[in-house]
C-alpha cells in the first residue's frame, strides 16, 4: 500500500522533512552505533573533518537535485534542500548520540562537535535518500511531472560517474573507520587481491545491466556489449577507487603506510564501494 502525497506545496513538503528525518535515522544507525566513529569523532584531525563536511556541500546540492525534498528546478532550490539535508543530519545525530549515552554533559565541546560533526555527513545523505526510497508515488505529482520544464540542472554522463561515487562514499563511510579493513588488507595476497577487483568490477557491471533490476540503464538492443563495461563500469570502478583512497586518508588509515599496503586496503574497500556505486545508479 502506497501513500499519496497530496495537499498544498507546504504539506508535500512537511511530508518530505519526515521523510528526510526517517531516512538520516534509518540510514545513519549502522554509522551511529559504530565505536570507531565514535572515537574518530573526537581524535581525527579536525582539518581532515572539515574537508569532509566541506565536500559533503556539494554531494547534498547534486542530490538535492535528484531526488530533494520537493522537486527543484534551480540551484537556489537544491541548496536550499541540501541545507535542511545538513541540518536533519545534525539534529539527528545529536538526539541519537546523546540517547545513547555517547554524549554526555561532562564532555568538552570540542568532542561534542567532532562526533556530531562526523556522524551527519552519512545521516545528511541518509536524509536524502530518505525521500526516494520511503515515499509512495504521487500519481498527481506524475502528471506534473509531463508538465513541467526540465530542470535548469542537469546530469549527464559526468553526473552518472558523480552519482556513483556518492554511493561508493556512503558504503565507504559506513566500513572504512574499522579495523577489519586493515585486518583483511593484510591476510589478502595479490591473487586475493586481483580476484577481489574482478568481483567487484562484476558486482558494479552485473547490479545496473545483467540482472537489469527496475530503474536500471538498460542498453539498446543495437549496442555492443562491451560498450557499458568500458564507458560506466570501469571509469566508475576508477571513481570507487578514488572514493576509497580519499575516505581511507580521512579516517588516518594511510598514515606511516607502504605503497603495496595502500592499494590493498583500496582494493578491500572498494568491494564495498563498488556495491554502493551500483546501488546509486540503481536508486537515485
Amino acid at each position: 500500500m502506497q501513500l499519496s502525497v497530496s495537499g498544498s506545496p507546504t504539506q508535500k513538503f512537511t511530508i518530505g522533512l519526515l521523510r528526510g528525518a526517517a531516512g538520516a535515522l534509518i540510514f545513519g544507525i549502522p554509522m551511529l552505533m559504530t565505536m570507531e566513529l565514535w572515537s574518530l569523532g573526537f581524535s581525527m584531525s579536525r582539518q581532515r573533518l572539515l574537508l569532509l563536511l566541506l565536500v559533503n556541500i556539494p554531494l547534498l546540492v547534486v542530490l538535492a537535485h535528484r531526488i530533494g525534498f520537493e522537486r527543484t528546478f534551480t540551484l537556489r532550490e537544491a541548496v536550499r534542500d541540501a541545507t535542511i539535508a545538513y541540518g536533519l543530519g545534525i539534529v539527528t545525530s545529536a538526539a541519537v548520540l546523546s540517547l545513547l549515552g555517547i554524549l554526555t554533559v561532562d564532555m568538552p565541546a570540542n568532542e561534542w562537535l567532532g562526533k556530531v560533526a562526523l556522524q551527519s555527513v552519512p545521516a545528511s545523505i541518509g536524509a536524502m535518500l530518505g525521500r526516494s526510497q520511503l515515499g509512495g508515488s504521487d500519481p498527481d505529482e506524475d502528471e506534473e511531472e509531463d508538465e513541467e520544464p526540465e530542470p535548469e540542472l542537469s546530469t549527464g554522463y559526468f553526473g552518472e560517474l558523480f552519482m556513483m561515487g556518492i554511493g561508493a562514499l556512503f558504503l565507504g563511510l559506513n566500513v572504512a573507520p574499522t579495523e577489519e579493513i586493515i585486518l583483511i588488507s593484510y591476510k589478502m595476497t595479490p591473487w586475493h587481491s586481483l580476484a577481489a577487483i574482478l568481483v567487484s568490477i562484476a558486482l558494479m557491471h552485473g547490479f545496473v545491466y545483467a540482472v537489469a533490476f527496475r530503474g536500471t540503464h538498460q542498453l539498446d538492443e543495437k549496442t555492443p556489449n562491451w560498450h557499458a563495461l568500458v564507458r560506466f563500469t570501469l571509469p566508475g570502478y576508477v571513481v570507487t577507487s578514488l572514493i576509497s583512497l580519499y575516505v581511507l586518508w580521512t579516517f588516518g588509515r594511510l598514515d606511516d603506510t607502504g605503497w603495496t599496503q595502500v592499494m590493498m586496503s583500496m582494493v578491500v574497500l572498494n568491494f564495498p564501494g563498488a556495491v554502493g556505486a551500483a546501488s546509486a545508479r540503481l536508486v537515485l
